[in-house]
């Protein structure tokens, strides 16, 4: 089983299903000549060619809007978006056009939206968001978030393949930071959480970056879970209750602005199905409702850090 990072796994996952369908296409700015602005598609114009691999004009909202028109007659593209703030500008065609269609129409419409997202590399307030929870309140969108490597290759596959438009919301500060064993050829992982470490005492509910960021936090922890979302819509709500039921102490952690963001949700599920199971409050840790700084120590200062979860973990853990 080959070793990849992060980045590696999400290229290799898009190949595997280039290859295999030839209704897949890739359309995003520079992913062609250049191979992207984080090289996730590079050299995949020599394989594939221009018809496969386009490189597009700097207009998100005709990217999006070009990909609707291409999966309602049976294609499935794939766009990029260099950077996931910049959906904002393809808002109208992904919510009011791709995420309606089915309902309207009766018509699939299968694309997928790579979404670069998150902090953690002085990026500044425009290229370092988590714009999730926008589309999560969204109707006819899914949206997953992988944190693995071997999740990222399963989770495209998945996402490629289902009928429906996907956002796919990769974490850029994982991309070559994050290595593991991904399986070979083409698999789909399910839209389902996974536990990615055991305990019974307390779970921290995260997805994406923060999954590796939790870890790190309870390492020294006994008897502490972390379960990784890897979805978000759908959301797998038994997943969250079942940890409820077994730990009964529940620190959710989410890098998005806390504001109506995916762990609020998740606190609100919990709050309505799993208080019974509660042995204590409902703790967040999250990026407060402003924009993401340029300074690094401010950066640090705002995102959600192993220090903030560990100083929850142990505070609950004694209430």
């Amino acid at each position: 089983m080959p070793t990849m990072t992060y980045l590696q796994a999400i290229s290799d996952g898009l190949r595997e299903e280039m290859r295999d369908d030839e209704r897949v296409f890739c359309m995003g700015e520079d992913i062609g000549v250049f191979g992207g602005a984080f090289k996730v598609t590079d050299g995949f114009i020599d394989e594939f060619g221009p018809d496969r691999v386009m490189d597009t004009p700097l207009a998100e909202s005709g990217i999006v809007g070009t990909a609707v028109g291409a999966a309602v007659v049976g294609l499935r593209p794939v766009c990029e978006m260099q950077f996931s703030d910049f959906i904002s500008c393809g808002f109208d065609q992904l919510v009011n056009v791709a995420g309606k269609m089915h309902y309207r129409q009766g018509l699939a419409v299968p694309i997928t939206v790579r979404l670069p997202t998150g902090g953690g590399f002085s990026g500044g307030p425009f290229h370092s968001q988590n714009p999730e929870a926008w589309f999560m309140h969204s109707p006819g969108i899914k949206i997953v978030a992988p944190a693995t490597p071997e999740d990222a290759k399963g989770l495209l596959i998945s996402a490629i393949r289902d009928p429906n438009p996907v956002l796919f919301c990769e974490h850029k500060h994982l991309y070559r930071r994050i290595k593991g064993d991904v399986e070979a050829g083409a698999y789909a992982t399910p839209m389902r959480a996974r536990v990615a470490r055991d305990g019974d005492d307390l779970v921290v509910i995260t997805y994406g970056a923060m999954v590796h960021t939790a870890l790190e936090a309870t390492e020294e922890l006994e008897g502490v879970r972390v379960l990784d979302l890897r979805s978000l819509v759908p959301l797998d709500e038994e997943a969250i209750l079942d940890s409820v039921r077994a730990c009964a102490k529940v620190v959710v952690v989410d890098e998005a602005n806390e504001l109506c963001a995916a762990g609020a949700q998740v606190a609100a599920l919990i709050a309505e199905r799993g208080f019974e199971d509660l042995d204590g409050p409902v703790v967040r840790v999250a990026t407060p409702n402003v924009p993401i700084p340029f300074s690094p120590p401010l950066e640090q200062a705002v995102l959600p850090s192993v220090d903030r979860i560990k100083e929850a973990c142990v505070e609950l853990l004694a209430y």
